[in-house]
């Protein structure tokens, strides 16, 4: 039954009746739900006119998703609009359908399309990434790993230290490292770990998302100076 009422609904009718559960004394706002041509699988909501309207808008990707995964991702984004706890199940199930290996291949060929990825050059001032990775592909992939796109970010960030983007297949690196300050055991260690990714893809099991294997760990580890450059890092 529940079931059946759950493809009666529309996409708001959704929403409001989640909202309802979650807010049962609290009068409805109006809810505005579009479905927007996103680079990736995002979501958004937010209060607009005094709390009395609620605006949410989700991925094209999600655009004829089942029901119950509406359902799913309406629990969540109003749960944390409302600050209330979310419960596990929901959050399990849209995550399962996040990983299904359809909408992942689907989602990765959207980025590559509609994602804007600044890559600058692989040659800063002092470190030059290029060479960097050829020389740990010999030490650690006798040479087998294949060259992605590789350059300096364009803000020397301490947050984000170095990412792998699988969707444009690239290496980036935060500028902070580009100083002679910075022993080259370290800028060595962080293009070795974003090398591992190439190795150890992102594994998916059910609702879980595992980025860092125990493949993965354990290869790090091997890194010779591996604890040396996790406490010099972790002075940054």
């Amino acid at each position: 039954m529940r079931q059946a009422s759950l493809l009666l609904e529309t996409p708001v009718e959704t929403f409001q009746r989640v909202f309802r559960e979650l807010k049962p004394r609290t009068p409805a706002p109006e809810f505005s739900l579009e479905y927007r041509p996103y680079a990736d699988v995002n979501s958004t909501i937010r209060l607009e006119e005094g709390h009395k309207r609620v605006r949410v808008r989700i991925s094209d990707l999600l655009e004829g998703s089942p029901p119950s995964v509406l359902e799913a991702l309406a629990y969540i984004l109003l749960s944390k609009l409302y600050r209330k706890p979310l419960p596990a199940a929901y959050d399990r199930r849209y995550r399962s359908y996040l990983n299904r290996a359809d909408l992942r291949r689907k989602a990765l060929l959207i980025r590559e399309i509609r994602g804007r990825k600044e890559i600058r050059s692989p040659k800063g001032g002092v470190y030059d990434l290029e060479e960097i990775f050829q020389e740990l592909n010999r030490r650690f992939f006798q040479g087998l790993l294949g060259q992605p796109r590789l350059g300096w970010s364009r803000h020397p960030s301490r947050r984000m230290l170095g990412h792998f983007d699988p969707a444009h297949n690239a290496i980036i690196i935060s500028k902070v490292f580009d100083r002679d300050s910075v022993p080259p055991f370290v800028i060595d260690y962080l293009v070795y770990h974003e090398m591992l990714h190439l190795r150890y893809p992102v594994e998916y099991r059910s609702h879980r998302r595992s980025v860092h294997t125990k493949e993965f760990k354990q290869a790090e580890k091997k890194f010779p100076q591996y604890r040396q450059a996790i406490e010099w890092l972790k002075q940054l």
